[in-house]
């Protein structure tokens, strides 16, 4: 009779779609999707796109000549072309899909999503690397994107899931993010629900163990009172601590003008996260 793991192990992912850009740190992250397709024996999806730039007129009453149109196609080309090439050369070994379009970038990331599961980005703080033409950075698509978002921090290579932290807070983001990280949970050693609060033991971390039980993953909630430092330092800690390489967390967004306002630890995370962040709204 299988177990509860066995029977839970066939949970995984389908494919990994990863936003190509020109900048320096392009091939790592193209290199760490493609490593993770290849453990989890999954597609990998590159997607690249750019607008084309012409020439403004201040009075509005100039004409673009058709040349320059043309001229301006063809560096976009160019750029796809050469995202194309990098995108192959980075990601050999697993099986690839490169889909590329004259766009804006965010809006061709957002509708290309539909085609995986999860989404791999690297994490955008100050000091990391800035992304070249044709970046999409997290910020700007995680609100809309409908699929969960792996943030790879400078440096880290590999993601072997084998220690994580689900940052736990009881609302509809955070529960989204455990149900999108389940492939990685089934796989994980040892999985901590850290609920931090007034009163950590009402915010619902021991029903998340629970949930995740009936999948086989044997979870344990770490109920920490309200210190008065900032939550993500209480996440850094635990992650310490704990070993960790995978943090699960919902993406909060406060209110919305012409782009969402985070709150304060999804914008942290999105900056500063240590370790690998799937992050869900």
């Amino acid at each position: 009779m299988p177990t509860a793991r066995s029977a839970a192990q066939p949970l995984g992912f389908g494919a990994l779609l990863t936003p190509v850009h020109l900048g320096t740190g392009a091939q790592a992250t193209i290199r760490f999707a493609a490593g993770l397709a290849r453990a989890l024996s999954c597609r990998l999806i590159g997607i690249g796109a750019d607008q084309i730039d012409l020439p403004y007129y201040g009075d509005g009453t100039g004409m673009v000549d058709a040349v320059l149109v043309e001229n301006a196609r063809g560096v976009v080309i160019e750029d796809l072309a050469r995202a194309e090439a990098l995108f192959r050369q980075a990601a050999q070994g697993v099986a690839l899909d490169w889909r590329c379009a004259i766009e804006q970038p965010r809006a061709f990331a957002l509708t290309q999503s539909r085609a995986a599961d999860l989404v791999v980005m690297a994490r955008q703080g100050p000091d990391d690397q800035a992304l070249g033409r044709m970046g999409v950075a997290p910020g700007d698509i995680v609100m809309e994107l409908g699929r969960p978002i792996l943030l790879v921090p400078p440096g880290v290579e590999t993601l072997t899931a084998k220690s994580v932290i689900v940052a736990w807070k009881d609302t509809r983001e955070a529960r989204r993010a455990v149900q999108d990280a389940l492939p990685f949970l089934v796989r994980a050693e040892l999985v901590s629900v850290l609920a931090v609060g007034a009163d950590p033991e009402d915010d619902g971390a021991q029903d998340v163990c629970g949930y995740l039980a009936q999948f086989g993953i044997a979870a344990r909630a770490v109920l920490r009172p309200d210190s008065g430092e900032y939550i993500v330092d209480e996440i850094t800690r635990q992650v310490a601590q704990q070993g960790a390489d995978l943090i699960v967390a919902g993406a909060y967004g406060h209110s919305r003008l012409r782009e969402w306002i985070f709150g304060g630890v999804t914008q942290d995370l999105i900056e500063t996260t240590p370790v690998c962040c799937l992050m869900s709204h």
